[in-house]
């Protein structure tokens, strides 16, 4: 495919993301139409789709991702060749933000489920850094935050607890909730992927979700709620 004429690329972002329906939420949330006179490189939108990666740890980082739609999560390899997930990153949320500091990713970036996302290449974040700089603060103190929330809520108590809070931060992205697959329920709560379905069977049986659908649930929030915090 030949490249887009670069002096076009400028009026094609900005109307973009003047109709963008999240544009609140984005990086560029701050930009003015003068702003993005000083962009010369696409912002692509891309599909991955579930189960696909948007980036590989060690790979070259030459962009920033926001996500428009769908859920990521945020893999390490662990020595002994296991995985952990050890973040989750929806609608809003910034991908990739060690390519502002650093030329390779951390983490292996991969799609739960269909995801649509913005690429900012590097280079224009880079010339924007100090229109940038409020927001992506706010990015790394989200990622950094979800980070530690992932740690606290969803490692720790038992694995009711963890299967809990997980419900209940999936229902808070919108009902019914999507569940992922129980290998990646179980990566991400600490548990085997034999315990993630038991309890996920139990929490059925008990009326605290009702599958309505293939991995889509209605959830009891105050009941879940009660079993987040019990002690």
């Amino acid at each position: 495919m030949r490249d887009p004429d670069p002096r076009n690329i400028p009026w094609q972002v900005l109307s973009q993301c003047e109709r963008c329906g999240i544009r609140d939420l984005v990086l560029f949330a701050d930009l003015t139409e003068e702003d993005f006179s000083l962009i010369h490189l696409p912002v692509d939108d891309i599909l991955v789709p579930a189960g696909e990666a948007l980036y590989q740890p060690g790979q070259e980082a030459s962009a920033v991702f926001t996500v428009r739609e769908g859920l990521l999560k945020l893999e390490q390899y662990l020595p002994d060749g296991t995985q952990r997930i050890v973040s989750l990153l929806g609608q809003g949320d910034a991908a990739g933000l060690e390519a502002t500091v650093s030329q390779t990713y951390e983490h292996a970036a991969i799609a739960l489920r269909n995801v649509r996302a913005c690429r900012i290449p590097r280079e224009v974040v880079s010339r924007l850094s100090p229109k940038l700089h409020r927001q992506l603060m706010n990015k790394w103190h989200d990622a950094v935050k979800r980070s530690h929330d992932c740690l606290r809520d969803l490692s720790t108590g038992n694995a009711r607890q963890r299967m809990a809070r997980l419900f209940l931060l999936l229902a808070g992205q919108g009902t019914p909730c999507k569940l992922f697959g129980r290998e990646d329920v179980g990566a991400l709560l600490g548990v085997t992927t034999e315990t993630a379905s038991r309890t996920v069977a139990e929490f059925k049986r008990q009326g605290l979700v009702r599958e309505v659908s293939a991995n889509l649930f209605d959830c009891d929030v105050a009941a879940l709620g009660s079993i987040a915090e019990s002690d």
